[in-house]
């Protein structure tokens, strides 16, 4: 039977607004911070995940169409993999710009920073994932915790909201006006917690996840990606 530490990740989607790159960088920072990355990691992969949802977002599109990220991390391996997926057709090619261009760097810098990158097709939908690895030797993801999205969440789980654990009572969803989606979460203590669907909720696996379980202070900073209520 695997470790629960063995294999962490955490996937969300983002809109196709310029705020999302900051968004993406502030999710990547909190994981790397709770699994203890040293400062050239974080470095590193903030830069990089930066360009890959940069050059997604540059990506012609209809404007509804997400861009998805997912932050991998294998502890025994300490490798960190960064992944973006979009809706577009084609695959980004490494450019060689002039002393005097002042764009297309963006994949020279992945193809430096990263041990290795690449492009796959998407297994389910159209379009594309650009992936890139990072040699990350020293991270240990927290044991027994795991990211899912909010629309994943069920009743009986322990999600972690404002540092504290919590038993999920209850879990609805509703619409925007605009046709997305929230998830309104009720917790056995405290005001409800109104997620977008694709927003990451940290839960508890294994047996600490059973209705009832007790709940256990956190002394980590609750990350970026957790249970907050969306502005």
């Amino acid at each position: 039977m695997a470790e629960p530490s063995a294999f962490h990740e955490i996937s969300f989607r983002l809109v196709r607004s310029r705020s999302s790159v900051s968004r993406a960088r502030a999710v990547l920072r909190a994981k790397l911070g709770e699994w203890r990355a040293g400062q050239t990691v974080c470095e590193s992969g903030e830069l990089v995940l930066s360009e890959l949802v940069t050059n997604a977002l540059r990506v012609q599109v209809p404007g509804d169409r997400m861009v998805g990220v997912r932050i991998e991390c294998r502890e025994r391996g300490g490798l960190l993999r960064l992944e973006v997926s979009d809706a577009g057709e084609g695959r980004p090619v490494v450019q060689r710009p002039g002393e005097l261009d002042a764009a297309g760097r963006g994949l020279l810098l992945v193809e430096a920073l990263a041990h290795r990158w690449g492009v796959r097709e998407r297994q389910a939908g159209i379009g594309k994932t650009v992936w890139a690895e990072l040699l990350a030797p020293g991270i240990v993801p927290a044991p027994g915790e795991t990211d899912v999205a909010a629309v994943t969440v069920r009743p009986g789980q322990s999600v972690r909201a404002w540092g504290t654990w919590r038993t999920v009572r209850s879990v609805r969803s509703e619409r925007y006006a605009s046709g997305g989606l929230f998830v309104i979460v009720g917790l056995d203590e405290g005001p409800a917690l109104r997620l977008q669907a694709g927003e990451a909720v940290t839960v508890r696996t294994g047996r600490a996840s059973v209705a009832g379980a007790p709940r256990a202070l956190e002394s980590q900073a609750q990350p970026t990606a957790g249970p907050v209520s969306s502005s």
